[in-house]
């Protein structure tokens, strides 16, 4: 009987497959799952024009990386991601709307930006996330890119306290200062600072356990009521048994 109950719940785990969108209608229903997200879950203000759908002037030069389950067909995970040479025709990098990347300037010709990452509230696990990374992985290393970079928010539901105290316990995951970025709209850590403890949330755990450092001083997104870090992940510093992981894993 306990060995019939294992097969049923291994056939019912969902077959998940990470690619990039391969058609328009791929890129919609990934669009459609970043308004559900941030819109409506998590209250964000988004400057779309068509309703239920998250599209900004970014969009159309970015490729979308997307998990899929494939028995019911369902988008279920996706990021958004912006080459250097698609940066360049759009004038810039979405994370510059929120930061002053003046000193990232040398690593321009082979930096990737992230964003708008998010996942099905069903789909929540580390399986989902790890194909993501996956995905990402290979990415980077068929384009031969250097450095990965992209805002990773934290809430502000308790008015950016618990971002301040986050921030203050980063200081050994600090960029060189060569390579540091400066908030267009800082956010007053000092002043919302109040030592209380508080996780940090998991997307961010995980850049920082790869190897990757945190840009400079937190940025206040008012539309998504967030408050931003700049993640900068050089592939160089990635741990051997991260990348080896990434690009090695398979759908669960």
């Amino acid at each position: 009987m306990l060995h019939m109950a294992e097969q049923l719940a291994s056939s019912r785990r969902p077959r998940l497959h990470v690619g990039l969108a391969q058609c328009e209608s791929e890129i919609r229903e990934a669009q459609k799952l970043r308004y559900r997200i941030f819109a409506e879950e998590l209250g964000a203000r988004l400057p779309t024009r068509t309703p239920g759908i998250d599209i900004d002037l970014y969009d159309p030069y970015c490729e979308h990386l997307i998990v899929r389950d494939e028995e019911n067909g369902r988008i279920v995970g996706t990021y958004r991601i912006l080459s250097p040479q698609s940066a360049r025709k759009t004038g810039g990098y979405y994370s510059e709307t929120e930061f002053d990347l003046t000193r990232l300037q040398l690593l321009r010709e082979n930096m990737v930006e992230i964003g708008r990452s998010c996942i099905d509230p069903d789909y929540r696990s580390g399986a989902t996330i790890a194909l993501l990374w996956s995905g990402l992985a290979r990415y980077m290393a068929q384009g031969g890119y250097r450095t990965l970079i992209g805002c990773a928010s934290i809430g502000m539901a308790d008015g950016g306290h618990i971002a301040a105290n986050l921030y203050s316990r980063l200081g050994e995951h600090m960029a060189p200062p060569e390579y540091r970025v400066f908030p267009r709209y800082p956010l007053p850590v000092e002043r919302l600072f109040n030592g209380q403890p508080a996780e940090l949330p998991p997307l961010i755990k995980g850049y920082l356990r790869a190897g990757a450092y945190v840009g400079g001083e937190p940025a206040w997104d008012p539309d998504f009521n967030t408050a931003d870090l700049l993640i900068m992940m050089p592939m160089a510093r990635v741990e051997e048994r991260y990348a080896r992981h990434f690009l090695e894993r398979k759908a669960a």
